[in-house]
């Protein structure tokens, strides 16, 4: 849309100088660690609730699309906005408002980094323990609206199972609590986990009170090497049927140790086949006994066995697990990672299954497939990467990433386990969900009913 006059000025008798349409500020707020575009015509920087909540009003009064952004650190484009309008930057909303150790809980805004939360809570013996690859920069309010979790969701599960209330602006600017610093309610409709995952096109997340939970005493870290990936699938399957439940259960490639071993050569891991990481945490006596119990489940699948030495070891192997992603590049430094089809999940009996399909739709559209993730809870993250200047290139990256998506709802998962639908699996969501999907469509209409909130997302 072009500049509005008028526009500019009730925006600014809202937020003063923190509105911009310089050329330069659209384009940095048009993308996000995807590959969707979209051009906002407004940066808006909004400081409290009530600054939000008058820029919705507006916004609604004018049917403008609204898009709330936080660190941009998403993989599908949710924080892109695909039909203009208003972009808001959450990022200044950025207190810890309240510490409330005696109810074990704290309450935030939504531009709280999750690491900096986590080193508040460290000296006083407490973690929020969902930890997404991008803790050290993405928002608790983008992990809420998006169901954030990382590797430690085997044991401790996702961000939807430590948000006990939030304070939301709804599409026409009113303010509601979805909940209470309440353990339990059995009172109405749970509307704060309906607004989990959502992706902001429900309501936009201005606090949260947020459940945490006392830190482990110890850890420890087992590393299995296996034959092939279905192998260590099994072993995965095994291992939890044993009665052993992990903190993290990782799963990395034999290309993703590649990409490792060259990103530093000094890491201490397996010389062959493909890896899982075990962690298990708790006492020292009961960390020591789950890890000895992993080793013996996997001793009879694995090629070889190692418990990590030192905490410092611990800690080098999981900073590089972070880091797999990014530096695929190392492989091969004339191909890019490329994020489609890279977040698919399984229940864990398919987990060997996916594995091994994955590798036949790497192989028949000759594309290398890196394969890592959160194997433990039925999560695989598959890198795809291509040379991005050759378009016949992109024509099989796209083909591979649909028959991957497809394959996952097959097996009866999902296309999106903890990086969300945005606008880049939109298409999957009727395929996935059937008749559900109306009803979520339902309830779009019934809280946005001009369809102002973050349109172009969730396939809404």
């Amino acid at each position: 849309m072009p500049v509005n006059a008028y526009l500019i000025d009730e925006l600014r008798k809202i937020l003063g100088e923190r509105v911009s349409v310089s050329p330069s500020e659209l384009y940095c707020y048009s993308s996000d660690a995807s590959q969707i575009r979209g051009l906002p015509d407004y940066v808006l920087r909004p400081l409290n609730t009530e600054e939000v909540s008058r820029i919705v009003r507006l916004a609604y009064e004018n049917e403008i699309p609204v898009t709330v952004r936080g660190a941009g650190t998403g993989l599908a484009g949710g924080a892109v906005p695909v039909k203009g309008g208003f972009v808001l930057d959450m990022s200044g909303m950025d207190r810890i408002v309240e510490l409330d150790i005696d109810d074990i809980q704290v309450v935030v805004e939504p531009g709280v980094i999750q690491d900096k939360l986590n080193e508040v809570l460290k000296p006083l013996g407490f973690f929020f323990p969902p930890n997404p690859g991008s803790s050290a920069m993405c928002t608790i309010g983008g992990m809420i609206a998006y169901n954030a979790s990382g590797m430690r969701c085997v044991k401790y599960g996702t961000t939807r199972h430590y948000v006990r209330d939030l304070e939301v602006v709804l599409a026409d600017g009113r303010v509601i609590h979805t909940g209470s610093k309440m353990l339990k309610s059995a009172a109405g409709y749970d509307l704060t986990q309906l607004l989990i995952g959502s992706e902001g096109t429900l309501g936009i997340i201005t606090q949260a009170s947020l459940k945490i939970v006392p830190l482990p005493k110890t850890r420890k870290l087992v590393m299995a090497a296996f034959e092939s990936a279905e192998f260590a699938g099994k072993a995965v399957v095994k291992t939890f049927s044993s009665g052993v439940v992990p903190s993290a259960c990782e799963i990395l490639d034999r290309t993703s140790l590649k990409v490792l071993k060259r990103y530093d050569p000094k890491l201490v891991l397996p010389s062959e086949g493909d890896v899982i990481l075990f962690e298990v945490d708790g006492t020292e006596n009961s960390a020591q006994e789950a890890a000895a119990q992993v080793m013996e489940v996997c001793s009879g699948l694995a090629l070889s066995l190692k418990l990590a030495e030192s905490e410092a070891e611990m800690a080098q192997i999981w900073a590089a697990r972070r880091l797999v992603g990014a530096a695929i590049s190392r492989l091969d430094p004339t191909k890019s990672r490329i994020y489609v089809g890279e977040d698919v999940g399984v229940p864990m009996k398919q987990i060997p299954k996916l594995l091994e399909k994955v590798q036949l739709i790497s192989e028949e559209f000759d594309l290398p497939a890196m394969k890592y993730g959160h194997i433990g809870d039925g999560n695989l993250h598959v890198a795809l990467f291509i040379d991005v200047l050759k378009e016949e290139e992109w024509t099989r990256l796209k083909a591979a990433a649909d028959k991957i998506h497809r394959t996952a709802i097959e097996l009866g998962g999902t296309v999106s386990s903890e990086h969300g639908v945005g606008a880049a699996r939109g298409q999957y969501m009727e395929l996935q969900w059937g008749p559900a999907f109306e009803v979520m469509r339902v309830i779009k209409k019934a809280l946005d009913p001009k369809g102002i909130l973050n349109p172009g997302k969730l396939g809404l």
